[in-house]
C-alpha cells in the first residue's frame, strides 16, 4: 500500500502555498519593494517567482509528459519564466497568480495515477543522479516554495512582522498557560483538566 500519493501530494503543496499567501498578504504593499541585500530579489519579485515555480514542473511532467529530459529546452523556458517575472505587478495581482497558478498545479497532481508517479525520468547526459522518478521531481517543487518561504519569513522580522506561524504557536502557547493557570487561581478545579473536584 502506498501511504503518500498523489492526494497527499496535492494537499500537501495546498497547506504551503496557502501559508505562502498569508505572508504575501500580511506583508503590506508598501513593503514589497524591500530587499535583504542589493543583489537579490524584491518581495515582489520573490513571490513572483514562487507563484511562477510550478510552471517547470507542469511543462514537464503535464503538458510534455516527458520520460527523458535530453533534448529539453531549459533556456527558452527560463527566459520566458523571467520574462514574465520581471513584469510589475501589484499587491492584489501577485496574490491572485499565487491562488491561480497553485491550484493549476495542486489539481494536476491529485488527478496522476501511482503507476505515473512512479515513472523514471531520465536527466541529460552527465546529469546527477542520472535519472529521478516523477514522484521526486514533483515533491521538489513544495520544497523548492519552503526554501523560499524561510526567506519571506526572515524578511517580515527585517520589517517588523511577527509571521503567522509564530503568531499561531504563541496563542497555543498562550493558551494552554492560560489553562494551566486556571486551576491553579479557582479553588475546587483541577489544573490537569479543567474539572472540578467537588
Amino acid at each position: 500500500m502506498n501511504y503518500y500519493g498523489a492526494k497527499e501530494l496535492a494537499e500537501s503543496f495546498r497547506t504551503v502555498r496557502k501559508n505562502t499567501i498569508q505572508i504575501a498578504e500580511d506583508i503590506p504593499e508598501g513593503k514589497y519593494s524591500f530587499k535583504a541585500a542589493n543583489d537579490v530579489r524584491s518581495v515582489e519579485k520573490l513571490l513572483t517567482h514562487i507563484a511562477l515555480s510550478p510552471g517547470f514542473g507542469y511543462q514537464i511532467h503535464a503538458v510534455e509528459k516527458r520520460t527523458t529530459m535530453e533534448g529539453f529546452n531549459f533556456p527558452a523556458l527560463m527566459q520566458q519564466v523571467m520574462a514574465e517575472e520581471a513584469k510589475p505587478r501589484t499587491k492584489a495581482q501577485i496574490l491572485e497568480l499565487l491562488r491561480k497558478e497553485g491550484e493549476k498545479w495542486a489539481s494536476f497532481i491529485a488527478g496522476v495515477s501511482e503507476e505515473f508517479l512512479g515513472q523514471v525520468i531520465t536527466m541529460p547526459p552527465g546529469g546527477a543522479p542520472p535519472s529521478r522518478n516523477r514522484f521526486d521531481m514533483i515533491a521538489s517543487v513544495k520544497e523548492h516554495e519552503m526554501h523560499h518561504r524561510g526567506q519571506l519569513m526572515l524578511i517580515e522580522r527585517m520589517i517588523g512582522i511577527v509571521p503567522h506561524l509564530t503568531r499561531q504557536m504563541q496563542d497555543r502557547m498562550a493558551a494552554q498557560a492560560q489553562h494551566r493557570n486556571f486551576g491553579r487561581e479557582t479553588p475546587g478545579i483541577n489544573p490537569a483538566d479543567g474539572k472540578s473536584r467537588h
